[in-house]
């Protein structure tokens, strides 16, 4: 019987300060994407620079990259293909994320040191499929979305124990099959399986009635139409024991989208719930209050446990919108400290002097700060913030350290 082992926790990353933000509230391994070859062609990836640094961060912390290269590749991507491992093979991150067999095939010709990670994408929804990939020579793969956790631990059952299992327990659900999506390609010319999804599940729709061209007939009796294909986010927050007992070895968080406010507050949440519950199940149990509250301090589409416990009803679609709750905004992050014993960040919302905020720490905290004094990087004053992405030096009366997350409560009554 293989024992249970406390599984890592998996944390998407956007850029480098995104990462290095993901490593410091509690990551044991980032995933990533380069500028291309991924499935977030959107997102503002690495480059082969930032990807080094990144690396080299998560290393001296005693964490891990994967850079994801699990595009459906065609034809025209296969020599580009071949030419990016070459890149990696010298920027050397601890496994690369695949889907395609043919990129497969490259990747073990070209860095064979490098571990293989199947990807949800390639339709893992069976112990033959795990077994198939690993004589392959994949060291992990990613369960399919649409799995219970019944059929996981029959897999895990199944499979060599050396075999890891990584499974999304949060974040934005697919509408497609694994993820496999061909609305964005037929609307737009977009392809979603080569990394370029417009989000097609998100819109709103209508239907046509072929003797009456031109009239849009809601599919939910509402005014406003309906998002018919608008799934909930996954949260498995309050299922941390169901989750180790099905042999998870990788809890992986969906979202190299997101912002740090978002990583943060997840990465933070999910490694007190797996440390606590490491540390005594009981502990884990009194603690669920803070985890549900923490959980839903970035922004979210309500939660839903996916296909975990049986399949998904009516009620894990949102039929009226498609927007984010958003109980909290992200102002920025403490970088360092200039000699006047200000705080530096870089402006990400605007916030005034005298306006009370709260610093979230790596160590659970949350901290009530008011805002001292805010000078530009020449030292004048400002009695505000308004310019995104400003570098900026903070006094918060109280001492603070790097990485502080500093965000606003928003008031949505």
């Amino acid at each position: 019987m293989r024992e249970h082992k406390k599984p890592e926790l998996l944390i998407p990353a956007s850029n480098l300060e995104v990462l290095k933000t993901a490593i410091i509230y509690g990551a044991d391994a980032v995933y990533i994407g380069g500028e291309m070859y991924g499935l977030r062609a959107k997102a503002k990836n690495f480059s082969s620079d930032d990807m080094r640094d990144g690396i080299d961060f998560a290393h001296s912390h005693g964490k891990k990259v994967y850079v994801t290269a699990n595009i459906t590749a065609h034809n025209e991507d296969m020599a580009g293909v071949r030419q990016y491992f070459y890149e990696l093979k010298e920027i050397k991150p601890d496994a690369i994320i695949i889907s395609d067999p043919g990129v497969f095939e490259i990747a073990k010709e070209v860095v064979p040191e490098i571990d293989i990670h199947v990807s949800t994408q390639a339709n893992n929804v069976n112990y033959g499929t795990y077994g198939f990939w690993h004589r392959m020579g994949a060291t992990r793969v990613v369960s399919a979305r649409e799995l219970s956790l019944d059929e996981i631990k029959g897999i895990r059952e199944n499979i060599p124990d050396e075999l890891e299992i990584e499974t999304f327990v949060h974040g934005a659900m697919c509408i497609a099959y694994s993820g496999r999506c061909l609305l964005s390609n037929y609307f737009t010319g977009r392809d979603a399986n080569r990394g370029a999804c417009t989000h097609a599940c998100r819109w709103k729709y209508h239907i046509t009635e072929s003797t009456r061209p031109g009239e849009y007939l809601p599919i939910e009796e509402n005014e406003r139409g309906t998002y018919i294909f608008n799934s909930k986010d996954l949260c498995m927050i309050e299922y941390i024991p169901e989750l180790i007992n099905a042999g998870i070895d990788s809890f992986k968080v969906e979202g190299r989208m997101k912002t740090a406010l978002y990583v943060a507050s997840v990465a933070r949440t999910y490694r007190k719930a797996i440390d606590d519950f490491f540390e005594s199940p009981v502990l884990y149990q009194q603690n669920l209050p803070w985890y549900r509250e923490e959980i839903s301090k970035c922004t979210y589409r309500q939660f839903t446990t996916g296909f975990f416990f049986d399949k998904p009803k009516e009620d894990a679609q949102i039929y009226d919108n498609n927007t984010y709750i958003k109980e909290y905004t992200y102002l920025g992050l403490i970088n360092g400290r200039n000699d006047d014993g200000l705080y530096e960040l870089e402006q990400r919302n605007k916030f005034l002097v005298g306006e009370t905020i709260e610093a979230m720490k790596p160590n659970g905290q949350n901290i009530a700060v008011t805002i001292k004094r805010i000078t530009d990087e020449q030292g004048n004053e400002m009695d505000s913030c308004p310019h995104p992405q400003q570098k900026i030096f903070v006094d918060f009366g109280i001492e603070m350290e790097p990485f502080d997350l500093l965000r606003r409560k928003e008031n949505n009554e």
